[in-house]
């Protein structure tokens, strides 16, 4: 069985705990800011599953994911299971925002800008206070 014979086996219960002790260089200057309400007083989990699923970063009070994607996004076939997922989550009543590695690297500015707009526009919506947290 893999799960006896491989070290680095990590159950799909288990999966989020290891990527919260274990973050990339990117999701973990991310969260820097996100962490503690910094962003519109907002309080953001990270690595959330969704069924199958794990998203980088989630508000439930808005019910907005924030995808943090490095390089190995940028291959055709990961860019298609990526439209695949994001098609599945948006259909649990979710909104995906994806920002690249560099993007936070260079401009995590912008990047928190990006999060606040998207953020307000899903506080004004009416179909989002209708769903229940995942």
């Amino acid at each position: 069985m893999v799960r006896d014979s491989d070290p680095n086996y990590v159950s799909r219960k288990d999966a989020p705990r290891v990527l919260r002790r274990e973050p990339t260089a990117a999701e973990e200057r991310l969260w820097s800011v996100l962490r503690r309400e910094q962003v519109n007083g907002l309080r953001f989990r990270r690595q959330k599953r969704f069924g199958a699923f794990i998203a980088d970063f989630y508000c439930p009070a808005v019910r907005l994911v924030v995808e943090v994607d490095g390089t190995v996004h940028d291959a055709p076939d990961r860019q298609a299971y990526d439209r695949d997922r994001d098609a599945a989550l948006s259909d649990m009543g979710l909104h995906i925002l994806r920002v690249t590695n560099d993007e936070v690297f260079t401009d995590l500015w912008s990047v928190v800008g990006r999060i606040r707009s998207a953020a307000q526009a899903r506080d004004r919506s009416p179909d989002q206070h209708q769903q229940d947290d995942h």
